[in-house]
């Protein structure tokens, strides 16, 4: 066999892969998205930002996305200095923290339905306590915040672990060196976390950010667990034109608006992130 042909073979299986499982349903929907009645339009994209529920749909997936994120790189940072510092039960307290990963978006979301609905465990909590006379409709229509507060709390639960997992294994590979010679010129803990710690640790953080924006932008059975159609999020709008309106159409152009806002923070953590050759360990 020739030997120039065997980097080709070996990459065959994963090209063959990305093209049937990616780069034709892409074609697919963008091809939905851009057409009808087999007519090249933009009639598509003009249906999408003209319904009512547009703005706040595009507007309510922004401020989540906004919001949880930053929480949870920071919780995560947090998590991952802890579990990276113990010398006894370590992997005991990652497997804590990532027991959530086991858990799916809909499980998730009916856990902590199960604590904010009426007759929920919050509600008896806070009448046991005698904080309250009646139980509060914390999901109600009429309480967005308390809406948005709930599904919050629900994501950072649910999908900080993912960002805590690559940020642990980032720390693993920062040599120990760098950090005892910090330590030794007098480098406060803090001073070597912000100096050594976080510049060394940009290729994983660039992973984690952008793999966590991506999902939260994607963020649906939550969602719809937690609030129904009380908090329209994209995801939750592409599923509701497919799906309900029987417009695909429509709905494509909503999965290419979530396409092209996941590749924009791509492009922005990679550049904002990016890691020169000379500096990497």
């Amino acid at each position: 066999m020739n030997r120039r042909l065997l980097p080709y073979l070996l990459l065959a299986p994963a090209t063959l892969f990305l093209c049937v499982f990616f780069a034709y349903p892409f074609l697919m929907v963008a091809g939905e998205a851009f057409s009808r009645d087999g007519q090249l339009t933009v009639a598509n994209f003009q249906d999408m930002i003209g319904n009512w529920k547009f703005p706040a749909t595009l507007g309510n997936t922004m401020l989540l996305a906004g919001t949880v994120v930053p929480l949870q790189l920071i919780m995560a940072l947090g998590m991952a200095s802890v579990v990276t510092h113990l010398e006894r039960g370590r992997g005991a307290i990652l497997y804590i923290f990532a027991i959530p990963l086991g858990i799916s978006d809909l499980a998730a979301g009916i856990i902590w339905l199960a604590i904010f609905e009426q007759s929920g465990f919050l509600n008896s909590l806070l009448t046991m306590m005698g904080i309250i006379d009646k139980p509060i409709q914390f999901l109600g229509y009429q309480n967005k915040m308390t809406i948005f507060i709930a599904v919050l709390i629900a994501e950072l639960w649910r999908a900080t672990a993912i960002v805590m997992v690559i940020l642990v294994a980032g720390m693993g590979l920062i040599p120990k060196e760098y950090n005892e010679a910090a330590e030794v010129f007098g480098a406060s803990r803090w001073q070597r976390f912000i100096k050594v710690t976080l510049p060394l640790l940009r290729p994983s953080l660039q992973t984690a950010l952008i793999l966590r924006t991506i999902l939260a932008f994607e963020v649906f059975a939550v969602v719809v667990a937690l609030s129904g159609t009380n908090f329209p999020v994209l995801m939750g709008e592409t599923y509701h034109w497919q799906f309900e309106l029987q417009d695909r159409n429509v709905a494509a152009a909503f999965a290419m608006l979530i396409l092209v806002i996941s590749i924009g923070f791509t492009l922005f953590f990679t550049k904002a992130l990016n890691v020169p050759k000379e500096a990497r360990i």
